[in-house]
């Protein structure tokens, strides 16, 4: 790892000159809110931004996406065969994605990579990016990355972190592709001496304004079942209406459906975000439906995050603390009260809750 200083100005012309060898993305706005999009030539990504309204990862895994296409016409020797569509996997930069978002990534990728199993759109895409991260200077009082592992300056999952200092950004080289993109951009001023205090500096001012946890230590040690059968899931969902805001602003959320659509003759197959809060998600062909009441969706998407991921993969919670589910959940449940009660549930207390 090295320590660069980038000014404003060389920041801009650096965006500027990555235009011709990498798709450029960033948070810009979108009617009322900022989204990570694809930057248009000649448009900076606005880093002042807090967070965007959806997570970075639609980047790598978009919320629809064709994967192959066939034609349904008989007279065609090779009708009803599926083909592959092919896409661009070439190199892409997020700029602005903030330390939570990246740290994501990471916590995603052993669903879409793993010794059994590799999906090949999502690694293809995850490995085509390079992430340049921005430090959260001045965290929400929503985010609580400190008690998921994270932090406001957190590198994990980044090549490249810039934290605001004086009138550009202390930055600092993570990995091979963030020296590649560096050098593309024409970044090459040494930072001085001082780098390292000034990033120590900023990173305990940052932590020491996150002012929300979750408390999580006691639930790895605690039964599933035991969990499962707790009582205060029917009143944590009461209010839920199911309308699936959490999952599609989650960073960390995976579910997917997969549907063919038909026009004519042309058939195509896509992968869509999907919800466990939706009824149909876990509909069975046979008309069986494990999770038929919205109790059931809401357990399991809690136990997904805080249980179940942490057994199965040892990596802590499946959250990385950023607080969108807290801001935009229309009945206001809250994933660091359902925590507590989860964390704080002993079987033989059931009765004092």
């Amino acid at each position: 790892m090295r320590h660069l200083f980038v000014s404003r100005e060389n920041f801009a012309d650096g965006v500027a000159a990555l235009a011709g060898s990498y798709r450029v993305y960033g948070p810009v706005q979108e009617r009322f809110h900022h989204v990570m999009g694809l930057l248009p030539p000649g448009v900076m990504p606005e880093m002042s931004v807090a967070n965007t309204r959806l997570s970075a990862k639609g980047v790598v895994y978009p919320p629809s996406e064709k994967m192959f296409r066939a034609c349904l016409d008989p007279a065609r020797e090779d009708h009803h065969v599926y083909k592959e569509i092919e896409k661009d996997f070439s190199p892409r930069a997020v700029f602005g994605i903030r330390p939570c978002d990246a740290r994501a990534y990471t916590l995603v990728a052993p669903n879409f990579d793993n010794a059994e199993y590799k999906d090949p759109w999502w690694t293809k895409g995850y490995g085509a990016t390079t992430f340049v991260g921005h430090s959260c200077n001045d965290p929400r009082s929503t985010c609580f990355c400190t008690s998921t592992g994270g932090g406001p300056c957190d590198t994990t999952g980044l090549d490249i972190l810039l934290t605001d200092h004086e009138d550009g950004f202390l930055t600092q080289v993570l990995t091979e592709k963030g020296e590649a993109l560096a050098l593309a951009a024409g970044w090459t001023t040494e930072a001085g001496a001082d780098a390292e205090a000034a990033l120590s500096d900023a990173r305990r001012e940052a932590e020491g304004k996150i002012s929300s946890v979750i408390n999580t230590d006691k639930i790895g040690k605690k039964t599933i079942l035991a969990l499962y059968d707790a009582p205060f899931w029917a009143d944590a969902a009461f209010a839920c209406i199911n309308c699936g805001t959490c999952t599609y602003l989650c960073p960390t959320c995976w579910c997917f459906d997969i549907q063919d659509e038909t026009h004519g003759t042309d058939c195509v197959r896509l992968r869509n975000w999907d919800s466990c809060m939706f009824p149909l998600f876990t509909l069975h062909g046979s008309g069986h439906n494990p999770r038929p009441e919205k109790t059931g969706r809401v357990r399991q998407r809690f136990m997904h995050k805080l249980k179940y991921y942490g057994d199965r993969y040892g990596n802590g919670v499946h959250c990385t603390g950023c607080g969108r589910c807290v801001i935009h959940c229309p009945v206001n449940i809250d994933i660091r009260r359902i925590a507590s009660l989860m964390n704080e549930y002993e079987p033989d207390n059931a009765c004092s809750l």
